[in-house]
């Protein structure tokens, strides 16, 4: 891999991520309390939930991410599925943010030679492109696993967090400019 294009993997993987994270912090932001720790059913996750499972992996993965493994001796992942009657959204909203912090702490120091080295979860070799596909991935799915019960709970109320329905072909002749090719200056 060159390094214009490992710096570019780089960039928009961490680009990539922080979309993540605004995206689930405005659906997050138009659920109140009682919503965010709503679960459908008992074999469904509350958003609060979620976010304690995904805060616990990235404080998992992302730790020492190029020393150690990323499944860490102290992370405990069943108990990330559980969330007690004392839990406050503060407290989940730190998790949240403690969660990316270690990210990005991780990603942000990055270097183009650094995206062939291996590192591993669970015992299993990565390379850190595969290590950081597996992380995008993986959040993403429960991104929209949050945006999706955000915007069911909301219902009427919500606010979409992309191009409104029946709103598309407006959007592409303004960001197109009204159909003529833009030019850069």
């Amino acid at each position: 891999m060159t390094d214009s294009l490992a710096q570019h993997y780089l960039d928009d993987s961490i680009e990539q991520f922080r979309k993540l994270k605004v995206m689930a912090d405005k659906a997050i932001a138009q659920v109140d309390d009682r919503e965010l720790f709503f679960a459908p059913d008992p074999e469904s996750n509350s958003i609060a939930v979620i976010i304690k499972h995904i805060s616990g992996n990235q404080r998992s993965r992302w730790t020492d991410f190029l020393t150690s493994d990323g499944e860490k001796p102290n992370r405990h992942r069943d108990t990330e599925f559980e969330i007690d009657e004392t839990t406050t959204r503060e407290t989940v909203l730190e998790w949240w943010e403690g969660g990316w912090k270690c990210l990005f702490d991780a990603l942000e120091p990055l270097r183009p030679e650094d995206l062939m080295r291996t590192v591993t979860i669970r015992g299993l070799p990565h390379t850190v492109v595969m290590a950081i596909n597996r992380q995008l991935t993986h959040y993403a799915s429960h991104v929209g696993q949050i945006v999706f019960l955000a915007k069911q709970l909301k219902a009427g109320d919500w606010k979409t967090l992309s191009i409104p329905r029946g709103q598309s072909e407006i959007v592409n002749q303004k960001m197109m400019g009204g159909g003529q090719s833009q030019q850069r200056a």
